[in-house]
């Protein structure tokens, strides 16, 4: 009866935890590059497009290109190096997006209803930080 090599047992563990390894690394620095310049170039474009509009109508769009772009910048984040703190990042990226967004679409109103507004979109902020927290 043959006894198992445990050199080679030793050596095909080793490879197979070395391939997880690399493939959790996820992307290249160029790639991170790319994308990191495509999130730019996609930014200043919506923020063109939001040169055609006037008023709140533009601020909305703004906010709207200014969040697009921080969401980005943080799914990069994680996607390049993920950890628990990248994701928390991301999820407070996205909240503080969209809180910006809801704040300028609640200056169309006025009076009283304005600010009932502002106050659901703080809840919702907090109550999405909130939920980071715990995750994390």
């Amino acid at each position: 009866m043959r006894k198992p090599d445990i050199g080679a047992i030793a050596t095909v563990i080793i490879l197979v935890f070395s391939a997880g390894a690399v493939a959790a690394q996820g992307m290249s620095k160029a790639e991170y590059q790319a994308r990191k310049d495509r999130i730019a170039a996609e930014y200043k474009s919506a923020k063109a497009n939001c040169d055609s509009l006037a008023g709140n109508a533009k601020n909305v769009c703004l906010a709207e290109a200014r969040g697009k772009e921080r969401i980005e910048k943080a799914e990069l984040t994680a996607d390049y190096k993920p950890s628990q703190t990248a994701h928390y990042h991301l999820t407070i990226a996205k909240a503080n997006a969209d809180y910006a967004v809801a704040r300028e679409k609640c200056n169309d109103r006025a009076g009283k209803d304005k600010k009932v507004c502002l106050n659901e979109a703080k809840v919702e902020q907090s109550r999405a930080k909130a939920e980071a927290m715990r995750g994390r």
